[in-house]
């Protein structure tokens, strides 16, 4: 099984990958950890990151999560399922807060420099992510045949 979770940020994409991959035990990555290689602080090149994911897709099974950015949609072509976690935007914007504070005192682990930058970015993403949804969704729904649509927090694992 091939599952690709997407949404924007603090709609749950890790958690339920990490209760899937558990779940299921399926290996999962984040498209983060792809899109940046965080040894040498560098961006990867969009060749690069397609190399790593037609690696990951040579497995048999794989979780794939992450925000979708515009040049990896060929990930939905490589997915059995899509779960795409539509969670409202002020359950989101509570749990960037959240996050930002647990990650700040150390109860939560992060790949980034947790600063007030980043939450400010966080809060902008969630913002752009609002006025581009209706083009986000039009490019998904594509690929309706394989779309699992979850809008309320409440139904995750």
């Amino acid at each position: 099984m091939k599952i690709l979770i997407v949404g924007i940020v603090a709609s749950g994409k890790t958690t339920l990958a990490r209760k899937l991959s558990k779940l299921l035990d399926i290996k999962h990555y984040e498209i983060d950890s792809v899109v940046h290689d965080d040894i040498n602080n560098v961006k990867r090149s969009e060749a690069e990151q397609k190399k790593i994911f037609k690696k990951i897709d040579k497995n048999s099974n794989w979780i794939i999560e992450g925000t979708l950015r515009k040049h990896l949609f060929y990930l939905c072509g490589m997915a059995d399922k899509i779960i795409y976690l539509d969670i409202p935007v002020k359950v989101r914007k509570k749990r960037i807060f959240t996050r930002f504070v647990r990650q700040l005192f150390g109860i939560e682990k992060c790949n980034y420099t947790v600063n007030l930058k980043m939450l400010k970015l966080m809060y902008k993403w969630t913002n752009d992510f609002e006025k581009e949804k209706n083009s986000f969704e039009e490019k998904l729904f594509k690929y309706k045949d394989k779309i699992i649509v979850v809008k309320d927090d409440k139904l995750m694992l």
